[in-house]
């Protein structure tokens, strides 16, 4: 939230000066600041402005960019307070409401005139990046806020912050784009699957382009049979174009439309229909992608053209069977039932195409969501014996298929060869730059190893790729900021987690220690309550344990915050659930 600095006063003494200051400011500084920094202006309220950003980090740097000018302006610029927070909103048409909107506008009128007022979980945020420049203001009674707020401030006059010399650099982003989920012309509900997997397969040729910023399917099929202008997804999703199609499909003939959107404008920059046999559906999917990759401007590397143009099978029926498989695994509700069918359909894949490579290694991490969620009620080492056999197998077919390495990776993690499945997950993100699931297991090898910072950054590159990332990308982000010392961040992400994942235990676990840390007992003794009513026999020790946590200082510190609470920690194993088998180190499957 910004304000101008004696904004009525200078009305009160001459209208038209002070309304041509303001406007000069905005024109020359502010809004060029905030478009340069990826922030959305929500509204203008007279002299005040309420912006909207997905990163705090992003928010900080506008603010310090805005503040400086306008300090070394000749002639000078307005003065302004700016007050940040990091919080939940409410999004509505364009506007956005919440608390953390409330607490933004009272930390404004905080600030010095021409300086920066932040909240303490903003701050933690961005301590590692620009935070050295901050003075800690304490405790404030904020209205209509029911806790205190701790505020931290800055000012030009104090010097420009001064970023961390260890920060680890951002990768440079090319122009953004989303495909959204491609409308299904069929006739036909059950065709749902195969315009998902034309636009699905879209991604992930797109994704294999490392001068491209391809949003995650998880954000972008969200807007399914939503009427929302364009613009608006463009600035929802932080894209500059957007993908939107159609595909028809009768017998073996199938149509697909397509066309690329300016997001800014709304203007179509190009739009082509392919009409063919189903057997040509792999040469359309090139054809599109490269259109958009020309339309574009981006620069293809050999290696690249080659990853667009390798189709995986030349068996339609195995690739039908695939994009079914891969429909119900990506599924958000995805169970039991659902998971039987998944894998029913993928080993019809690779027995129509022993050589499919993707289809094996989906096949092979479904055997291992099968271990976390006890579906099949087989034993862990058998579960792992099929997953590292589907993987191996993908893997001599053609490791250079992103999916190949992320099931061996997965092999790799949960039988606790941390070296082998860093160097798997690696692999996999540079063949597919935007694989989220490589970004995922990536950070959850960090986070094992030890190296919670490098996992935050994972986890954040993440969520620009997947801004309605899964509750389970929340929970890693949660504990890299726990791991951190970050409590007041990690708190708002497992609350939003626990929201989002009503059912969540390790969540609920993970939260209350955090509360622990932050004195917030009977919050944390609340959520407690709520975890035994999910899962009596739940103890956090050796679930951690099972998690393989190299530096004993991490697990411990999640204990220390169950006891700061007064809450038990299940240290003693005789606490386990009787029968419980847990993992060696390993055998150590991810958490749930």
């Amino acid at each position: 939230m910004a304000d101008a600095v004696g904004y009525s006063r200078l009305m009160a003494a001459d209208e038209d000066a002070a309304l041509a200051a303001l406007n000069r400011h905005r024109e020359i500084e502010f809004d060029p600041a905030v478009a340069r920094h990826n922030g959305r202006i929500v509204k203008l309220m007279g002299d005040g402005t309420l912006v909207e950003f997905a990163s705090v980090v992003d928010a900080v740097d506008c603010a310090v960019a805005i503040q400086t000018a306008a300090a070394a302006a000749n002639p000078p610029l307005m003065a302004l307070r700016i007050g940040i927070n990091l919080g939940d909103i409410i999004l509505q048409g364009d506007d956005v409401f919440g608390d953390g909107v409330n607490i933004a506008a009272r930390l404004e009128p905080l600030a010095a005139p021409g300086g920066i007022c932040l909240s303490s979980v903003a701050r933690e945020i961005i301590r590692d990046h620009c935070g050295a420049g901050f003075r800690d203001g304490g405790e404030i009674e904020v209205k209509n806020i029911a806790k205190p707020v701790r505020v931290w401030h800055w000012h030009p006059a104090d010097g420009a912050p001064s970023p961390a010399p260890a920060a680890p650099a951002r990768r440079s982003e090319g122009p953004a784009i989303a495909v959204l989920a491609f409308d299904n012309m069929s006739g036909d509900p059950e065709q749902a699957y195969f315009s998902d997997g034309i636009a699905e397969d879209i991604i992930t040729d797109l994704s294999k382009v490392a001068g491209l910023t391809v949003i995650a399917r998880n954000s972008s099929f969200a807007y399914r049979g939503r009427a929302i202008d364009v613009r608006a997804i463009g600035r929802e999703l932080g894209v500059a174009y957007v993908l939107e199609g159609s595909v028809r499909r009768a017998g073996n003939r199938v149509r697909i439309t397509a066309q690329l959107i300016d997001a800014a404008t709304g203007a179509h920059l190009w739009a082509d229909r392919h009409d063919g046999d189903l057997a040509d559906v792999f040469a359309v999917q090139d054809a599109v992608t490269l259109q958009i990759v020309k339309a574009l401007k981006v620069r293809l590397t050999p290696a690249e053209q080659a990853g667009i143009a390798a189709v995986g099978t030349a068996n339609p029926e195995a690739h039908d069977a695939f994009l079914r498989m891969r429909d119900l695994h990506f599924s958000p509700g995805l169970n039991k039932a659902m998971w039987e069918r998944a894998i029913q359909h993928g080993r019809r894949a690779v027995e129509l195409d022993p050589a499919y490579a993707e289809a094996l290694g989906h096949l092979s991490v479904l055997h291992w969501l099968d271990w976390f969620n006890g579906w099949s009620g087989d034993a862990f080492n058998t579960i792992a014996a099929r997953a590292e056999e589907l993987a191996a197998q993908a893997m001599a077919v053609d490791p250079g298929v992103p999916f190949a390495n992320i099931a061996t990776a997965a092999a790799a993690r949960w039988r606790g060869d941390l070296d082998g499945a860093q160097a798997s997950a690696a692999k996999a993100l540079s063949l597919s730059p935007d694989f989220g699931i490589s970004l995922y297991i990536s950070a959850e090898v960090a986070l094992v190893l030890g190296r919670p910072g490098d996992a935050l950054a994972l986890m954040e590159r993440a969520v620009r790729l997947d801004p309605g990332m899964s509750h389970m990308h929340l929970q890693l982000l949660g504990q890299a900021h726990f791991l951190l010392g970050r409590f007041e961040a990690a708190a708002l992400v497992f609350r939003e987690r626990t929201l989002l994942a009503r059912e969540t235990d390790i969540g609920r676990g993970w939260l209350a220690a955090t509360l622990g840390h932050l004195g917030e007992t009977a919050e944390a003794r609340k959520v407690w309550s709520d975890l035994m009513a999910i899962k009596p026999d739940f103890r956090m020790a050796p679930r951690l344990t099972r998690f393989g946590y190299q530096r004993p200082e991490d697990p411990a510190l999640v204990l220390e915050g169950l006891e700061k609470a007064g809450l038990p920690t299940g240290r003693d194993p005789s606490d386990a659930p009787s029968g419980a088998q847990f993992p060696t180190q390993r055998q150590t499957p991810v958490q749930r």
